[in-house]
């Protein structure tokens, strides 16, 4: 384990003015494994550097450890300016999404690190999110830097490197309890640090060339790219279907027919869920996951499948 650098006693902070933002459910609805609850705020190490959020009245408290003069960063990561309200408006009016936006409300996306994204989703396979919050602890805390934190703060660490993971062994990796997925990282550090495959230009092409990019790397299927390309781009194209969104599709949009392919899955949904498909997809998912560990009752649509009517697009992308 790295040593922690010298601990600082007080916060540098700033707030962020927003309404409807649910910073309790953005955090834990599986699109980031980094953030731990304590008392009423939440904690993280993000771009190198720990985080505190806490949510005020139609605002975001930010503190650090350390002096920021230039708080974008955070900003772009919260997504903090995107009007939800407006993006809302272009989902679909049937009764499951509805459902869901009732729900939900005030869940956001995140704008992830990409390499962090990538490594998370890849060590996120058959695995709950406990336990994929356990492995990406222990990568940071073996191979992260050190992070600034307050003083008496238990150490912070930033998300490894690239290159620092490609200099790993795949035992080393073993260790951090990733078991059959520590190869699958090992080699996609790898072939990055040879420039296989360049995460900072992704950005810039179309969602088929990028999701193309993404499938050259090892341990990476559609699931995986398409959260890539959603929680780290923004690409609104992307509709990642894990066995929580299949569900929720299956159920709520094809009850009669429960055995409804993948393909026609992601082709029902690039048809049905307008131009924000991917915040879409994140509300079907909280929604299933969090209504089905509830016990309480989902509202299928009442055809089996519904033609999507929406409003004016809204632009999300950054």
């Amino acid at each position: 384990m790295n040593p922690p650098l010298t601990m600082l006693a007080s916060f540098r902070q700033t707030t962020f003015p927003v309404r409807e933002y649910d910073l309790a459910s953005t955090l834990t609805s599986g699109q980031a494994f980094r953030w731990e609850r304590h008392g009423g705020a939440w904690e993280a190490v993000v771009h190198g550097r720990w985080v505190r959020l806490q949510s005020r009245p139609d605002a975001i408290l930010v503190q650090t450890a350390e002096e920021v003069r230039d708080w974008t960063w955070i900003e772009k990561y919260l997504q903090v300016r995107v009007n939800l309200a407006e993006l809302l408006e272009t989902f679909p009016q049937d009764d499951p999404m509805c459902a869901a936006v009732e729900a939900c409300r005030g869940l956001r996306l995140l704008r992830q690190d990409p390499w962090e994204c990538l490594a998370s989703f890849i060590l996120s396979s058959s695995k709950q999110i406990v336990q994929i919050q356990q492995i990406v602890r222990l990568l940071c805390e073996r191979f992260g830097e050190s992070a600034a934190v307050p003083e008496e703060h238990e150490p912070g660490f930033a998300f490894p490197r690239v290159e620092l993971n490609a200099a790993c062994s795949e035992t080393e990796l073993r260790a951090c309890k990733m078991g059959f997925r520590a190869p699958y990282l090992l080699e996609t550090a790898q072939a990055l640090a040879r420039g296989e495959v360049h995460l900072s230009h992704l950005a810039e092409l179309p969602v088929e060339d990028a999701r193309a990019e993404l499938l050259k790397l090892p341990g990476v299927g559609r699931k995986v790219a398409d959260c890539v390309l959603l929680f780290a781009y923004g690409f609104q194209e992307a509709f990642p279907v894990d066995v929580w969104v299949m569900k929720a599709l299956r159920q709520l949009y094809f009850a009669r027919r429960p055995r409804t392919t993948l393909q026609r899955l992601h082709g029902f949904s690039a048809r049905h869920f307008g131009p924000n498909a991917g915040y879409a997809q994140q509300y079907l998912f909280h929604y299933m996951r969090t209504k089905q560990a509830a016990g309480s009752a989902l509202r299928p649509s009442r055809s089996s499948q519904m033609t999507s009517r929406t409003r004016k697009p809204v632009a999300t992308k950054a």
